[in-house]
């Protein structure tokens, strides 16, 4: 009778000490679409990091906008990586939605390229260019272009994808296109083409960030910090394995990893301590600035009709809790 007692006494200290031995782990549906900025969650996926923190996650790729929307607002995925000004819109249009962390900005994947007689934004005006007003290209313009107190209504827009404007532009059927990598190092194959700007000159704007469903957050806080830790060592762990990263990388999103290497120079990515920075409101240009200013761009194009509810959307509750 004795042994059974100390038997059961030792059965139930096990269970109490390591429960993650006996629970299911907690299944996560995740979409995002192709780019080297989402890669590190296949990081987290080879290198079992969601497992070390009790997740079962399902990773996705879904490119078109409104399908990817349409499963978070629906359920139908329970998180996403996206751009925060376009998760301003979502929230914005009735998702449930929250903002568990920050997963990287663009420094340099993106800009402007001009022609030769367009040495500064001022000299826009007038000129014919292309850009996507469906993307974060868009918000990448006008905050340029406000920065240098340029009227939009002073150019010509020629809507059109983003990839499309650098193609045109090479081409020599626009003055200026809104675009991204290859085609900012491919405006130089057209005389005179050149870099006007790139967001690097304008941190803090083309920013991707992880968001959750909130009933499933609330639901499974487990898994929206357990999310956030796995990002956490991931990043870390790129850092100190980059070749192997980008290799993994590669291989999930179709690329090779030399190009995998060169997209990741234009993006600087969120590890624990740029999160707990950029969440941080008495930092310069936080994640709430950041996230008002594309509200008051959309509402003032007529996308949004209220002032964003900024604390609805964005919490600095899992990023403190997964640093813990």
């Amino acid at each position: 009778m004795k042994r059974l007692f100390m038997a059961l006494v030792i059965l139930l200290c096990l269970t109490l000490v390591v429960p993650s031995a006996f629970a299911e782990p907690t299944k996560v549906k995740v979409a995002f679409a192709t780019w080297v900025g989402y890669g590190p969650l296949y990081i987290a996926k080879d290198k079992g990091l969601f497992e070390k923190y009790g997740l079962d996650v399902d990773l996705m790729i879904i490119d078109d906008e409104s399908q990817y929307a349409a499963a978070m607002a629906s359920g139908n995925i329970d998180a996403l990586g996206n751009v925060l000004d376009r998760e301003v819109i979502h929230y914005a249009k009735g998702t449930p939605e929250v903002v568990l962390f920050a997963m990287d900005e663009s420094s340099g994947g993106d800009g402007i390229i001009a022609t030769a007689d367009v040495k500064d934004l001022v000299d826009l005006e007038g000129k014919n260019i292309g850009l996507d007003k469906s993307s974060t290209s868009y918000f990448f313009f006008l905050t340029a272009i406000e920065k240098a107190g340029v009227a939009e209504d002073a150019l010509t827009i020629h809507e059109m994808g983003a990839s499309d404007a650098g193609a045109a532009f090479v081409a020599g059927r626009l003055d200026a296109a809104v675009s991204w990598e290859p085609w900012l190092s491919k405006a130089s194959e057209r005389e005179g083409g050149h870099v006007l700007v790139s967001s690097k000159d304008f941190p803090r704007t083309i920013v991707d960030v992880f968001v959750m469903r909130r009933d499933f957050a609330d639901k499974h806080p487990e898994a929206a910090v357990g999310m956030t830790k796995a990002w956490f060592d991931a990043i870390a762990w790129y850092g100190q394995h980059t070749d192997e990263g980008n290799a993994i990388m590669a291989k999930h999103l179709g690329e090779k990893p030399a190009d995998i290497a060169d997209m990741a120079s234009g993006v600087t990515f969120f590890d624990q301590k740029g999160n707990l920075d950029f969440f941080d409101r008495e930092v310069d240009s936080d994640i709430y600035e950041v996230a008002v200013r594309a509200g008051k761009f959309w509402k003032s194009k007529g996308i949004l009709k209220k002032d964003l509810d900024v604390d609805g959307l964005i919490t600095d509750r899992y990023v403190k809790a997964a640093a813990r």
